[in-house]
């Protein structure tokens, strides 16, 4: 079966024959609560996975199913109530604030459906923008900005400003500054949220590029069965927990298919509102 149900998750890859690789994230036993002690509302209820080195994962679920909470504790932007995350062996729970805020600016890339383009910066210099606090030389600098440009087609952008762009190259801008700093993960939250069909499609084969080109780890929040389908397997989130886990097996469309129905299965969406 591909659709599996857990309570608690805990997911090796070796139980369907692939080979083992590097555990980029492990989540463990992760609950987030809300709240008064006397009326605690939990976002997150004892959820555990793994993301391997190199994996597209998506996050799906209704709303309110905790996708965000979790996103934002995995980027390091909230911490859990309780449990851990550990970000290629280190646990980012319990990093100080300056050994986190170091440890974010080197290791993690984001990317949001708001691009967060300084508007009196040309592309250019948006992309650069996170190297600016780092001991690194001009030449690699420049180095590191025609590397992602040509990765994603931007290179006749550079030289323009935020106002002359339109939103899919912004999306692309924001891509090529998570993408700069190297980062060991991409957090991307609903990045196509606010595209059109075109730019949408076009950003979603640059991220599988970065993915596949790259080897950039990659964690997607949706609620898009189309922008899921990019993704190696999706993690379906309901009531703080995860529900299920659909793996891409065989072609695209199919994985889009399995997707919907899961989405259906949940209460987050069907095929009638998926087309």
């Amino acid at each position: 079966q591909i659709v599996r149900r857990y309570a608690t998750m805990q997911i090796n890859r070796n139980e369907r024959g692939e080979e083992e690789l590097e555990k980029m994230i492990e989540v463990k036993h992760l609950s987030k609560s809300y709240g008064s002690k006397l009326s605690p509302v939990k976002a997150l209820d004892n959820i555990s996975f793994t993301v391997e080195e190199g994996e597209f994962v998506g996050i799906m679920g209704p709303s309110g199913a905790g996708k965000t909470t979790l996103m934002n504790i995995l980027s390091t932007i909230n911490l859990p109530t309780m449990g851990s995350v550990l970000i290629q062996g280190k646990e980012i729970t319990k990093m100080k604030n300056s050994e986190l805020s170091d440890f974010r600016r080197k290791k993690l890339g984001f990317i949001f459906q708001e691009f967060n383009l300084i508007d009196t910066l040309n592309a250019k210099d948006n992309i650069l923008l996170p190297l600016a606090v780092e001991r690194m030389t001009k030449e690699e600098m420049e180095k590191r900005v025609r590397h992602v440009a040509q990765l994603l087609n931007i290179e006749e952008l550079l030289k323009r400003y935020p106002d002359e762009l339109s939103v899919g190259q912004r999306q692309r801008i924001a891509a090529a500054r998570a993408l700069v700093v190297q980062p060991q993960v991409i957090f991307a939250d609903e990045p196509t949220g606010s595209l059109d069909s075109k730019s949408a499609t076009e950003l979603l084969n640059y991220l599988q590029t970065m993915n596949q080109k790259e080897k950039a780890t990659i964690l997607l929040v949706t609620h898009d069965p189309y922008t899921a389908s990019y993704c190696d397997r999706i993690l379906f989130i309901k009531d703080g927990v995860i529900f299920s886990e659909v793996v891409r097996r065989g072609t695209r469309r199919e994985f889009f298919e399995k997707v919907i129905d899961m989405q259906a299965t949940i209460g987050g969406g069907g095929k009638m509102n998926a087309v």
